[in-house]
């Protein structure tokens, strides 16, 4: 009798549903009448590619870098070119990788250049599933256009570096973020004259350990003083390696993150207890009240974490390894993730790799070599098993890099020479947590000051027609199957601008920001390139 009951109670709900008893069941019969038309739009063959134009940059010198189609992507990828170029052409056993892709929108005499972190891990992680113009995001069949892709707006290259990293070849040399700029400077200019380009205005950007790379990188630039081939322009970084990381930037910050995302870790009582406690012992209470002040109450002391002698107050280490009790695919990059774990056809993380049957790392594959003009004897990782610094740990740690933090000169250098450059982060990343990025920015000195003068408020609001974009179709790709894909966003994080650089906040982004939220951060890239004045 109980079971009738039931059945007949499930059969009354969705009767009343389907047969649109109130809002919901309107609401189904909307949704159930939106998703046979897209399925009847996918049936159709796709729109006519827009934008169709000579190749910019097609010359005999370049032709044998042109990438006509690549494996599984199924759709005309546009003018695109990738090899590897010497650093120095006197040593062409040291060279670095490259996808160059020109804008699909009006041809711009700009390049923005995108760098992944690690330090070791790929770039291409940044064009196949970050901003480029199409992703393969993990757990999903196959790759699809990106409607937010930066080639909209301007030159794309996306760089493997420093030695060691993908595809990019030689031993690795380097100890200092100075040696790593100076190899890519040399890269760099082989590229342009490879590609005939000068007085291009240039842009750096990346995520990461690349908080490191982008400043040093740049202010190498500066210092050439030669504007035909290194005019740089504006930097952006996302969830940067930018101050004394491994403390200001994880351990200070790490329990108020926990309190702040309580319901995503789940941990009871005695433990949430016994991490605050520590909080209060260890110093880092008093820490950010005394220094996450606006204006900035003083400089904050250097500050090295001594793992072995302070192992007490690894509060950091001890929550990451306690958030995988409840949730056993945690992942410190996007604590939202969840189980299952999907398969990524980048193979991240190293540590967690497993491949379905049938499936392949997509850029180890012969074919990809193949089309991409790769090194087939390199067995390409998203991120290195080696160090690529000499004398580092292997695997994608930073022992090994004795250079100074950004914050410390480089960064400041950038400011003051472009008045364009942007630090975002988003909330829900834990291994560069928000409020030890913003922490670093109030220990730094630009334009004549310390830190912001007054706390980020400004919302980022994303509403139409405020965002542009270009699509590779039609339409956009994507929004047959979305609700609401083209419409206003909302409140999105928080801004703020004083003396030449922009702070963000992302609402509901990990670390990798592009592809957590890729329409918020082509915000961000936008205002970086000059087209907009604020988020």
């Amino acid at each position: 009798m109980k079971r009738l009951i039931a059945f007949m109670l499930a059969t009354s709900t969705i009767l009343s549903v389907v047969s649109g008893f109130g809002k919901f069941g309107q609401r189904a019969r909307d949704n159930l009448a939106r998703h046979e038309k897209a399925a009847k739009k996918a049936e159709a063959p796709k729109a006519e590619k827009r934008n169709v134009k000579k190749p910019r940059f097609l010359t005999n010198a370049t032709k044998p870098y042109k990438v006509d189609s690549l494996p599984e992507v199924p759709f005309d990828i546009g003018e695109m070119y990738s090899g590897l170029v010497p650093i120095n052409y006197d040593n062409t056993s040291e060279a670095l990788f490259f996808i160059f892709q020109p804008t699909i929108g009006e041809p711009v005499d700009e390049i923005t250049i995108w760098l992944n972190g690690g330090p070791g891990c790929s770039s291409l992680e940044g064009f196949f599933q970050e901003n480029g113009l199409f992703v393969w995001q993990p757990g999903t069949f196959a790759p699809v256009v990106n409607d937010y892709s930066w080639v909209n707006l301007t030159n794309m290259l996306w760089v493997e570096q420093p030695i060691g990293t993908g595809y990019s070849i030689g031993t690795p040399k380097a100890t200092t973020e100075e040696e790593i700029a100076q190899d890519f400077v040399n890269f760099f200019k082989n590229w342009e004259k490879l590609f005939g380009i000068k007085n291009f205005k240039i842009y750096i950007t990346g995520e990461s350990y690349a908080g490191r790379y982008v400043p040093y990188i740049s202010a190498a630039m500066l210092d050439q003083k030669d504007k035909t081939y290194f005019d740089l322009s504006g930097a952006l970084v996302f969830d940067p390696c930018i101050g004394q990381y491994d403390y200001t930037q994880e351990e200070v910050v790490a329990v108020p993150f926990v309190e702040a995302n309580a319901n995503l870790f789940n941990f009871n009582e005695s433990f949430m207890a016994e991490i605050q406690a520590l909080h209060k012992s260890c110093g880092y209470a008093d820490y950010i009240d005394k220094y996450l002040t606006f204006p900035p109450s003083g400089v904050q002391p250097p500050v090295f974490f001594n793992f072995t002698s302070e192992a007490n107050c690894d509060i950091f280490d001890l929550i990451n390894e306690a958030a995988f009790d409840p949730n056993p695919c945690f992942n410190i990059y996007e604590i939202t993730q969840m189980c299952p774990l999907p398969w990524d056809v980048l193979g991240f993380p190293t540590e967690l790799v497993y491949t379905p049957a049938g499936a392949d790392v997509y850029f180890n594959r012969t074919d990809v070599k193949t089309a991409l003009h790769a090194p087939q004897y390199v067995n390409w990782a998203e991120c290195s098993l080696e160090a690529v610094f000499a004398g580092g740990s292997s695997g994608p740690e930073s022992e090994g890099d004795t250079s100074a933090d950004p914050i410390q000169h480089v960064l400041p250098q950038v400011i003051e020479a472009t008045n364009r450059v942007l630090v975002a982060n988003g909330d829900y990343d834990m291994i560069i947590i928000t409020n030890g990025t913003l922490m670093s920015i109030q220990n730094m000195t630009w334009n004549g000051k310390l830190g912001f003068q007054s706390a980020p408020s400004k919302p980022i609001n994303i509403t139409l027609p405020d965002l542009q974009y270009v699509s590779v179709f039609d339409e956009p790709a994507n929004a047959p199957f979305l609700e609401g894909y083209d419409g206003p966003q909302g409140i999105m994080g928080v801004q703020h601008y004083e003396r030449g650089l922009m702070w963000a906040e992302t609402y509901m982004s990990g670390h990798m920001q592009p592809q957590f939220q890729p329409r918020v951060t082509y915000r961000y890239i936008q205002w970086v390139l000059g087209r907009i004045d604020s988020l």
